[in-house]
């Protein structure tokens, strides 16, 4: 039986740059994410005005264990995944 691993999620826009900075951070760290651009995908967008009262605040992140975390640092990140920034 092959096990499929759950991935972080990122839901940004291809122009944001604190987008631009986590896939980055996540890339850096070999971290494997899936990647919903909220100009592109309506769901994805819902998703985001869902999670954030109305607002497309990106990225928004979730993590495996449900967790949100909107606009992180590198720093939230890596504490988060248990990385060295």
């Amino acid at each position: 039986m092959t096990q499929v691993q759950i991935q972080v999620q990122v839901f940004g826009a291809s122009w944001c740059s604190d987008t631009l900075r986590a896939r980055r951070f996540l890339s850096r760290h070999q971290i494997p994410y899936g990647w919903h651009d909220i100009d592109r995908d309506e769901e994805a967008r819902a998703y985001v005005l869902q999670v954030n009262r109305g607002r497309a605040t990106i990225p928004t992140i979730r993590f495996p264990d449900g967790a949100i975390l909107v606009e992180p640092s590198d720093e939230e990140l890596a504490q988060k995944l248990g990385v060295v920034s």
